[in-house]
């Protein structure tokens, strides 16, 4: 670090002999010299104490002038310094002076730039401004770069339309193709903002022109934050955009990033459905998106199929009940007899979800119907995950549906052949118990549980009178 006398070198330093009231104000500029940057962060935060008390001449000509021939630091430090700077207006003097802080600091170019540059006239905007953002946005430290891409909103509303077209949308350009993936997920996740924010006339030309060709690339970015970055925030572009741009240019890229293998991607997709819907419509979206959701549901990598799976109640809440029954349904089902136990217990939580959603009556004439015939299946691990689905639905399902059409499959596969099934029944009728009746509790619950409690195989005798005990039934 540089040695640059402080602006309270002469009288106040410490060891002096000038005004001891300064002497604080010494201790703080030694610690900005001292080789922990902890000590110089602490004092950074302390900067306003010192402007306080130099005044607002001093702090321009001595404290300004010494922060930029002696903070030429760590990028830690120069975030902090940033920080503070970016509140120092009135301790400079107000507006008037404000462009004396563009000229101490580089970071200062991201921190202060957007809270002095409202205050300024265009054409001072032009001169004072603009030169320390353009070094800001090509600064060598990617810190300064970030924070460019991250205050990008407020400075294109600080700045006004002419100089975001003529500077900042270059400016941009250049953060979505940095060489750093902090720099450009904090530019991709500014992507609609900065569209929402350009002038309404001639705006599709723009983002068609001059932003687009520069999304498609960060589609295939090396980087996964990079993607779920721009996941996040592209479908919102559908809206901004129309429906003959969102068709013929953004879909593509949402199919691309649905295909994703990074899950947050996909999940960043999936959630923002709604979006497209509204432009482009259920049907059209059906024919584009969906087939691409349901070549994934049937992904010969199971861990591929189980995020499609925990997506499904948040897709069906995007999509509607009467969409999904047509389109969706027959998957969730299918998932149900997947040969991978861990689809079919994400598959019977997908139950319970939809049910949450689409509520009881849907549940009674779409889905329960449907699990209960499996209770018939020759597969016994079918037959298993009817118990299981079950299990799931009674608590959403309520009393009425669990009483009348789940308690009789249950207490008709307690005599079922295979011993597995056989102790599921007992696990079951525990977990419903007590959503069901007392009468068909004290009734023909005790009685199969204390048949189970009689069984040859010992499992199934130890769930039935575990059942038995925790149901008050023994």
């Amino acid at each position: 670090m540089a040695g640059a006398a402080g602006p309270a070198a002469g009288p106040g330093t410490a060891g002096g002999d000038g005004d001891d009231s300064l002497y604080p104000i010494a201790v703080l500029i030694d610690e900005l010299r001292n080789e922990d940057v902890q000590l110089r962060l602490n004092s950074i935060k302390k900067l306003s104490t010192i402007a306080l008390a130099l005044g607002v001449e001093r702090t321009r000509t001595e404290l300004l002038p010494f922060l930029t021939d002696t903070i030429y630091d760590e990028d830690e430090v120069l975030l902090a310094l940033a920080e503070q700077l970016g509140n120092f207006t009135g301790l400079v003097g107000g507006p008037d002076f404000a462009h004396c802080l563009l000229d101490s600091v580089r970071l200062l170019a991201v921190e202060a730039c957007v809270s002095i540059a409202e205050l300024l006239s265009q054409d001072d905007l032009e001169t004072l401004v603009m030169p320390t953002l353009r070094q800001a946005a090509e600064d060598k430290s990617w810190r300064v770069r970030y924070m460019v891409a991250d205050k990008f909103s407020e400075l294109q509303k600080a700045v006004g339309p002419k100089i975001t077209l003529n500077d900042l949308i270059p400016a941009f350009q250049s953060l979505l193709k940095d060489c750093e993936a902090e720099v450009r997920a904090a530019a991709a996740h500014k992507v609609k903002e900065l569209c929402e924010n350009l002038p309404i006339e001639g705006r599709d030309t723009i983002i068609m022109n001059q932003i687009l060709p520069y999304i498609k690339e960060l589609v295939s970015d090396t980087n996964q934050h990079v993607k779920s970055a721009l996941a996040s925030v592209i479908m919102g572009l559908s809206t901004i955009l129309g429906k003959e741009n969102t068709v013929e240019h953004l879909l593509p890229l949402f199919l691309a990033q649905l295909k994703d293998e990074c899950p947050e991607v996909r999940l960043n997709i999936i959630s923002n459905l709604d979006c497209v819907n509204e432009v482009i419509g259920i049907r059209q979206l059906s024919q584009s998106l969906l087939p691409a959701i349901v070549e994934l549901a049937e992904d010969a990598k199971w861990r591929v199929r189980l995020a499609i799976i925990e997506y499904m109640p948040l897709l069906a809440g995007q999509l509607g009940v009467e969409f999904f029954d047509e389109k969706l349904n027959s998957l969730c089902m299918a998932w149900l007899v997947d040969h991978v136990y861990a689809i079919r217990e994400a598959a019977t939580n997908n139950l319970m979800k939809l049910v949450q959603k689409f509520g009881t009556e849907w549940a009674q004439n779409t889905i329960v119907p449907k699990v209960l015939v499996m209770a018939d299946d020759p597969n016994y691990l079918h037959r298993m995950t009817t118990l299981f689905c079950i299990n799931a639905l009674s608590g959403a399902c309520g009393q009425e549906i669990t009483t009348k059409q789940m308690l009789p499959i249950v207490l008709k596969m307690a005599g079922d052949q295979v011993a597995n099934v056989r102790f599921n029944v007992a696990k079951s009728l525990q977990k419903i118990g007590p959503i069901l009746d007392i009468d068909a509790l004290q009734g023909e619950v005790k009685s199969v549980l204390q048949k189970l409690g009689q069984d040859e195989d010992m499992d199934v005798k130890y769930f039935a009178q575990e059942a038995l005990t925790v149901l008050a039934l023994a």
